[in-house]
């Protein structure tokens, strides 16, 4: 599966952003889908990720009750929705997918087999 992220920008302090991560291929469905950033001079962390299906999801604690993973499997696309952005939300934000089954813990990334090209978003004080 070939991933393409997009929804990046400058935004506020407080503002939001929707970033979109539109899949090829006609097994979408069959992913898990993870979102996770990249801040300059930092480590690739976890910020979210979502089932198959849609019907679980997963967030780091930075992200809880801010931002939320979504999936429209017609569409092929999943989406993270940021709100309440903080100059720290400042990253590159890579969409990835793994085909189950397998081992899927959602906050590592060697557990995803394709990644995106990543989209920054930058979130000014």
């Amino acid at each position: 599966v070939q991933l393409q992220a997009s929804g990046g920008g400058l935004v506020q302090a407080g503002g939001s952003l929707r970033l979109s991560c539109a899949a090829s291929g006609r097994t979408f469905s069959s992913y898990v889908m993870g979102w996770f950033r990249q801040a300059p001079g930092k480590e690739r962390e976890f910020v979210a990720a979502i089932s198959s299906s849609g019907g679980s999801t997963y967030y780091a604690d930075s992200a809880k009750g801010r931002f939320t993973i979504s999936r429209d499997n017609a569409k092929n696309t999943v989406y993270l929705q940021m709100n309440r952005l903080k100059p720290e939300d400042t990253a590159v934000y890579y969409c990835a997918a793994a085909l189950l089954p397998k081992l899927w813990r959602q906050w590592v990334s060697q557990d995803y087999d394709y990644w995106g090209q990543g989209t920054l978003v930058t979130v000014s004080s």
